[in-house]
């Protein structure tokens, strides 16, 4: 990929032009990178206070007991959005479904074990140890490339 800035001093909006053969998934990402406006935070709740969570700080967001929660380092906080909210919000930003109910930062993930037979075993920065179910596994695998 080339990548060529001009400048001009009457240019009064930033203009981006992107010229390709063919529309690619790259391209798709790139666009939709250069589209987004400010970076997203997420709103976690820790009994009354309120917090702002960087998408880059989370490790893993899941649903269990019928609520979502976020994991920041050790901690936990509870978010208002339903699982499938949380991945859109995120889309793009490192972020991947491994289960129905689970969603990892694969920058915040430490190995993958693919030793067991129809799943792998992620152990994530913080210490959590979770499992792609058999349904994502193929998605994980290219989202890694393998």
């Amino acid at each position: 990929m080339k990548i060529e800035v001009r400048l001009d001093e009457n240019c009064t909006e930033t203009k981006v032009i992107i010229i390709a053969e063919k529309m690619t998934e790259e391209i798709s990402a790139l666009t939709a990178r250069l589209s987004e406006g400010a970076p997203q935070t997420i709103i976690g709740f820790d009994g009354d206070e309120l917090l702002l969570l960087e998408p880059t700080d989370i490790v893993r967001i899941y649903a269990a007991v019928g609520k979502v929660f976020a994991v920041v380092g050790n901690k936990e906080y509870l978010l208002r959005l339903r699982l499938y909210e949380a991945e859109e919000k995120l889309k793009g930003k490192n972020f991947v479904r491994i289960s129905n109910s689970e969603l990892i930062n694969v920058k915040k993930a430490k190995k993958f074990d693919l030793s067991t037979v129809g799943t792998i075993c992620v152990s994530l920065s913080n210490g959590d140890v979770t499992f792609v179910s058999r349904r994502y596994v193929t998605k994980i695998k290219k989202t890694l490339g393998i």
